[in-house]
């Protein structure tokens, strides 16, 4: 990392990222996006780098107003002046034009229609090489007064505003359309000042998502960067929600290259990383996914960057079930050194029938690396018995936080009608890392077993850390479970909801706490202290699990 260029750093960290977003590190993700933005090199990796980590801090708002006061996530999360940047210009040629013009004439009077504008003939001249030529080289327009210029798409308010530019170096207030003719106008001669002074210009009038549609248009049709990088962060400011809206989506799913540089530079591989990100959260079988995805490859430049490319696609198109483009996706992942494809490879052969085979591309893998706990876990799933109990047994050796292993244990102890042993094999890893799909099979073991107040406190723990949670294969809202089982469970007054919550609180039983809290919310409790409280509960939830991995 400290080895690498200054423009390569972001993208390590970036990729980074993706590996703690495999572990489930959620405390480390966020310390690599934020690396990866404070170590930006460009404005348009600032902006997805700020627009990422704003996207992964959704729903903590209650502890940003918290931290609001010290201005801890002002810097971040503030829109960026964009006009006021610098983004790399393509300045024009600079030719050598012969003076040949008419030396006495100090103006030029551009006709357009049957108006006349009196321009200054040397200013105008200055504002690009083929101005400078026609008004002073060898053209027939070097010795005239006048000059027509009514068949080049610009009015005469347009021409006029151009006139006081060459004088002032600036632009007045203008109407956003007549800058968008005299920025096509700046093009067609080469104005790169002028055109420079309306990308900046129009760049600030971009307020909502509907302007950045219509302006991203005419910013990569008449390539401005600065117009282009302020719709463009009003689109990521708007994340996930603009990815509902069928034109943005348009934007993002056909640029081309050259496209993909005039809207974000050269960070087109962060963008599409955050963009398919989002769209998976969203519908991971959408095919939005999957043009992302596709775009993501196309941006990928370095070996890193195309097996992460690869991987993730294969995993949607896996989903999709079109299993074949995935097995070509994964061996290529697999041929640029990305070993967790063959997991990929694996369970596409156990889906055409070749569980054996499976088995040996896993046991082939842990014979020749140095093994990981996920690749015991992947080959458990084709064996049985005492063969699939060992291999379980050997990744939680490995490494204890993977989630299944303990989850199959509980599992299989309750069909043996060993509830008890099922709850503390679940309650191991809850110990130390508070996974909602754990919590979600600890919940059923409890409704196995009658026990209402246990099950009822598993569940609003879950509606604290996600809300919108949906349990058994998401065919049932978490609520309504939550709903059905508070018929079974005496309620509480206040006074004895604060009593539970300073028992759980004293002895640092975080699940009963965020349950407690919960429950005290949906009743109108005194929100000010309980959502403090619940704050805290939330980042020692996030610390916790980034502890795992320091030791």
């Amino acid at each position: 990392m400290e080895s690498c260029s200054p423009q390569e750093r972001s993208t390590l960290y970036l990729l980074q990222f993706q590996i703690f977003r495999g572990l489930g590190e959620t405390k480390l993700m966020r310390r690599s996006l934020r690396s990866a933005w404070q170590r930006a090199g460009t404005v348009h990796e600032k902006l997805v780098f700020a627009a990422w980590l704003r996207y992964e801090k959704q729903g903590e708002e209650l502890i940003a107003d918290l931290l609001a006061t010290c201005n801890k996530c002002a810097e971040e999360f503030g829109p960026v002046d964009v006009s006021q940047l610098q983004v790399e210009v393509n300045g024009c040629s600079k030719e050598t034009v012969v003076m040949n013009g008419d030396k006495s004439l100090k103006n030029v009077n551009f006709k357009i229609g049957d108006e006349i504008i009196v321009c200054d003939r040397q200013k105008i001249a200055s504002l690009s090489a083929p101005f400078h030529a026609m008004l002073n080289g060898y053209f027939t327009e070097s010795s005239s007064q006048d000059i027509d210029l009514s068949e080049n798409n610009i009015s005469p308010l347009g021409m006029r505003t151009i006139g006081e530019f060459s004088i002032r170096g600036s632009l007045s207030e203008v109407h956003p359309d007549l800058l968008l003719e005299i920025l096509v106008f700046s093009n067609k001669f080469c104005c790169e000042r002028l055109k420079d002074a309306c990308d900046r210009k129009l760049a600030s009038l971009v307020c909502t998502k509907d302007d950045a549609v219509e302006f991203m248009e005419y910013a990569i049709e008449q390539n401005s960067p600065v117009l282009a990088a302020s719709c463009l962060q009003v689109f990521l400011h708007e994340l996930p929600d603009c990815l509902n809206d069928e034109w943005v989506v348009e934007i993002f799913s056909h640029a081309d290259r050259q496209q993909r540089s005039i809207m974000v530079g050269r960070a087109s591989f962060s963008l599409y990383c955050l963009l398919s990100e989002v769209a998976m959260n969203l519908d991971p079988r959408s095919n939005k996914t999957v043009c992302f995805l596709e775009q993501l490859i196309e941006s990928a430049e370095t070996d890193r960057e195309k097996l992460l490319a690869f991987h993730q696609l294969g995993c949607v198109r896996l989903l999709r079930k079109e299993y074949d483009e995935a097995e070509g996706l994964f061996e290529k992942a697999v041929s640029l050194g990305h070993v967790y494809s063959i997991a990929g490879l694996a369970r596409l052969g156990y889906i055409k029938g070749h569980k054996l085979c499976s088995y040996e591309k896993l046991s082939s893998v842990i014979s020749s690396v140095n093994p990981l706990g996920w690749m015991y876990q992947e080959r458990s799933l084709y064996c049985e018995g005492d063969k699939r109990s060992e291999d379980l047994e050997k990744a939680t050796e490995l490494d204890p936080t993977l989630t299944y292993p303990y989850m199959y244990r509980a599992a299989s102890l309750m069909m043996k009608q060993n509830v008890q042993a099922a709850l503390a094999e679940i309650n191991r890893v809850l110990g130390f890392k508070l996974a909602l799909e754990c919590m979600e099979l600890r919940f059923c073991l409890y409704l196995a077993i009658e026990d209402y107040k246990a099950a009822i406190r598993d569940v609003q723990a879950i509606l604290t850390l996600s809300p919108d949670y949906r349990m058994f294969e998401g065919r049932v809202a978490a609520s309504h479970l939550r709903t059905l089982v508070r018929e079974h469970v005496g309620s509480w007054t206040t006074a004895d909801c604060w009593m539970q919550l300073y028992d759980r609180w004293s002895s640092v039983d975080d699940i009963g706490s965020l349950s407690v809290i919960y429950q005290m919310l949906e009743s109108g409790g005194a929100k000010g202290v309980l959502y403090f409280r619940q704050s805290l509960l939330l980042l020692r939830y996030i610390h916790t699990s980034s502890l795992l991995w320091t030791f």
